[in-house]
Parts: C-alpha cells; sequence; structure tokens
C-alpha cells in the first residue's frame, strides 16, 4: 500500500509563478487572467504592502468572472459579496487587515459556509483563514517601499493542494 502524499509535497505544488507588473491596468488585467483559472470553492490569499496593488488586482478578479457591483476594497465592511451576472459563482471580497483574532473572528464571517459556492479572495489573510482549506492560491505583490514613483510590481503566484497541483500557472504570464 502507498503512503499518502504529505499535505504540501511537490507534487500538489505547481512550480510557482512570478510576473512582473508596470502599471494597475496591467495589474487588473492579471486579475482577469486569473479569473478564468478559478471555479466555486477556490481561496485566494493576497499579500503585500499597502498600496501594492491587492485590490486593484481583485477588481480584474471580479471583471473576470463577471460579478455585479464595483469591486473596492472592504477594509472598513471587512468583506462584501458580489453576485454573478451569469452562471458563475460570486466573489466574496474580504480584507482581513483589522481582525486580530484569527480564526475565531474569521468563523464570524462564515466563510466556510461561502467557501464551496463562491470565490473567496482574502486581503490580509495570513495566519487567519489558513484553516478554511489546504487548497488555496496564494498571490504575493511586492512594491518598492519609501517615498518612491516605481509603480513596478513584482507578483509571485503559488498554489497549494491538490486542486492547483494539475493547474497551469505559467498561462498568467501570456
Amino acid at each position: 500500500m502507498e503512503a499518502p502524499a504529505a499535505p504540501h509535497s511537490p507534487a500538489d505544488r505547481p512550480a510557482d509563478v512570478r510576473l512582473t507588473v508596470n502599471a494597475p491596468e496591467q495589474m487588473r488585467e492579471l486579475g482577469r487572467r486569473l479569473a478564468k483559472l478559478l471555479r466555486a470553492g477556490d481561496l485566494v490569499m493576497l499579500s503585500g504592502e499597502l498600496g501594492a496593488g491587492k485590490t486593484t488586482l481583485t477588481r480584474g478578479l471580479g471583471e473576470g468572472l463577471g460579478v455585479r457591483g464595483a469591486v473596492t476594497s472592504p477594509t472598513f465592511v471587512i468583506a462584501r459579496v458580489h453576485p454573478s451576472l451569469g452562471d458563475g459563482p460570486p466573489l466574496v471580497h474580504v480584507d482581513a487587515y483589522r481582525l486580530a483574532g484569527g480564526l475565531d473572528e474569521m468563523e464570524d464571517l462564515d466563510l466556510d459556509v461561502s467557501l464551496p459556492e463562491s470565490v473567496v479572495v482574502v486581503e490580509w489573510g495570513e495566519g487567519k483563514v489558513e484553516e478554511l482549506t489546504d487548497e488555496r492560491l496564494q498571490v504575493v505583490i511586492h512594491r518598492a517601499v519609501g517615498d518612491t514613483a516605481d509603480e513596478s510590481r513584482r507578483v509571485t503566484v503559488s498554489g497549494l493542494g491538490p486542486r492547483w497541483a494539475g493547474t497551469d500557472l505559467g498561462t498568467l504570464s501570456a
């Protein structure tokens, strides 16, 4: 009998994709391309400094998924649900920046209930939502910090778990 693979073994992970994005419209386009890979039940965790482009990427995801409503930062409302305008999944956009209690506070949002039928995107979710599922897409956005006019961003996309093992993340760099 074969032993099961360890939860994030190399067999469960496609290669990380690293991209350079030079303008906000390119970040939105990346979101539109990423939307083509997503389906109901997917969790996307976005990380990056303030102003890195997490909400801009999510705006592109919303466009690509064809959801209703303007995708804006849910910082003060914590979460927004954008229903699909077609037959696709709704988008649940969460900003966990102000949540300090980890999964306990996140449970109040009922994300575990929303996850199976939605695409859930969580900004600032590190250490807070990993317990929702072992299968997730992690997007890390790096930008120059300090007083700079540099619009360039380095984006790393990583798939975790069997859901992403057979997914070609390389299509994002097209």
